[in-house]
């Protein structure tokens, strides 16, 4: 067994056990981070694969990104382990049916064995031989020339779907003072200082009289 080998099943099991502590811990809190280590295990094995480009968009998109917020919400939201498994039976059937179509279709796939190809060799423009080959350019060739449209499509929809979250979740407090951007802007320069007139010299203020305490009694 050579060493690539040997990661390959050390970043397998952890990632098993990572995925089977996801749906048994009690704890959401905990299972979102076996969730994060699931996510860095699958990362490991994308470079094993030489995907670096994949790898990195795992940790940065998931671990980076959509782990953060899910352990925001939990965490803010508190969430007690009763609430969760509350209505477990329910839907006990559903999940055991999608679990042995998942496992199913996985045992199709790995009884029907892989096909296992060359790497491709291509003599880049840049100068690099044949036998030195990157993935991330030539995804990044593939996905700005035939597939430009559907990326501009993804990204126009994201970008409708982050200003309509920001719509629908923006709330303007009565109590909370607010400035216009826009009359910020607008301002000029005699509107943002008052000059007051008044004298050099006012005389002192007369000093208060308080009362003796003896003359207060009754």
């Amino acid at each position: 067994m050579d060493l690539k080998t040997a990661f390959f099943y050390a970043f397998s099991t952890i990632l098993l056990f990572a995925a089977f502590r996801v749906i048994t811990a009690r704890n959401p809190v905990h299972a979102a981070l076996f969730l994060v280590l699931s996510f860095f295990q699958a990362a490991m094995l994308w470079m094993l694969l030489k995907a670096e480009f994949l790898a990195i968009t795992l940790v940065l998109v998931y671990v980076g990104a959509v782990m953060v917020l899910f352990l925001f919400v939990v965490m803010m939201m508190d969430i007690g382990a009763e609430v969760l498994r509350q209505g477990f039976w329910k839907h006990f059937p559903l999940a055991v049916v999608l679990g042995v179509l998942i496992a199913l279709e996985m045992s199709a796939v790995l009884m029907g064995g892989f096909r296992i190809s060359e790497e491709p060799k291509t003599v880049s423009a840049l100068g690099l031989g044949a036998g030195e080959y990157s993935n991330t350019r030539e995804l990044g060739k593939l996905l700005y020339t035939e597939y430009v449209y559907p990326l501009e499509i993804a990204a126009a929809i994201l970008l409708v779907a982050m200003i309509a979250a920001i719509a629908l979740t923006l709330r303007r407090r009565k109590d909370s003072k607010f400035v216009s951007p826009s009359d910020q802007v607008r301002v000029r320069p005699h509107q943002r200082l008052t000059v007051l007139s008044m004298k050099a010299t006012q005389p002192a203020p007369a000093p208060e009289t308080v009362p003796n305490s003896a003359e207060t009694k009754p």
